[in-house]
C-alpha cells in the first residue's frame, strides 16, 4: 500500500509541474500553440499513470483489503469530487485530442467543449492540488531522497521508473503527432 501511495504522489509532482506549465500556455494559446499541444499530450501517460494508481486504491478498498481499509479513505469531500475530477479530466484531454485530429476546419463545437471542460477540470484540480500537495511534496521527494541514502532502492527505482517512463512516453507521442497541429498554427496565424 505505501508504495502506491508514493506512485501516486511522485506522479502527482510530475503532473504538478506539467501542468503549471501548461497553464502558462493558456494565458497566450494561439502564441503558445505548439507547445500547448505538446505539453497536453506529454502530460496524457503520467495521467494515466496516476488514474491507475488511484483507481487500484480505490479498488482496494472497496473490495475489503485489509491495508487499505486501515488506512481508511479519502476526506468526503475529496471522495465526492473525485468523479468529477475524472470526468472534467478526460473530458478535458479527449476533446483536445479531438481537435488536434480534426484540425482548425473541424474545431466547432469541439473549442468550445473543450474550453468548457477546463473551466469545469480548473476548480475541481484546484481543489485536489490544494488537498494533496503537501503530502505528495513529503511522499514523493522522500521517495527520490531514499536512493541517495540507501533505503529501499528497488521498490523506489521501480516507482520512479514508472513515472519516468510514463514521462517519456508521453514525448514520444508528443513528438510523433505534433506535426498534427499544422492546421492549427495556420488558423492561429490568421486570428494573431
Amino acid at each position: 500500500m505505501e508504495g502506491n501511495t508514493r506512485l501516486t504522489a511522485l506522479t502527482g509532482l510530475v503532473l504538478l509541474v506539467l501542468l503549471f506549465v501548461e497553464g502558462i500556455t493558456v494565458v497566450n494559446v494561439r502564441g503558445l500553440l505548439s507547445m500547448h499541444v505538446f505539453v497536453g499530450l506529454v502530460l496524457i501517460p503520467p495521467l494515466l499513470l496516476k488514474t491507475a494508481s488511484t483507481g487500484y486504491r480505490f479498488a482496494s478498498y472497496y473490495l475489503g483489503s485489509h491495508q487499505y481499509r486501515a488506512a481508511g479513505p479519502p476526506q468526503i469531500f475529496l471522495r465526492v469530487i473525485a468523479p468529477f475530477l475524472l470526468a472534467s479530466t478526460v473530458g478535458l484531454f479527449g476533446t483536445g485530442v479531438i481537435l488536434l485530429a480534426l484540425g482548425a476546419q473541424g474545431r466547432d463545437p469541439w473549442r468550445g467543449v473543450h474550453q468548457m471542460f477546463f473551466f469545469f477540470w480548473f476548480g475541481f484540480m484546484a481543489i485536489h492540488v490544494l488537498a494533496y500537495t503537501w503530502r505528495a511534496t513529503s511522499l514523493g521527494l522522500s521517495d527520490v531522497s531514499s536512493l541517495r541514502i540507501g533505503g529501499a532502492a528497488r521498490p523506489a527505482v521501480t516507482r520512479q521508473s514508472l513515472v519516468i517512463g510514463s514521462v517519456l512516453l508521453g514525448l514520444v507521442i508528443a513528438i510523433v503527432f505534433l506535426p498534427s497541429d499544422a492546421s492549427w498554427l495556420q488558423w492561429a496565424s490568421r486570428r494573431g
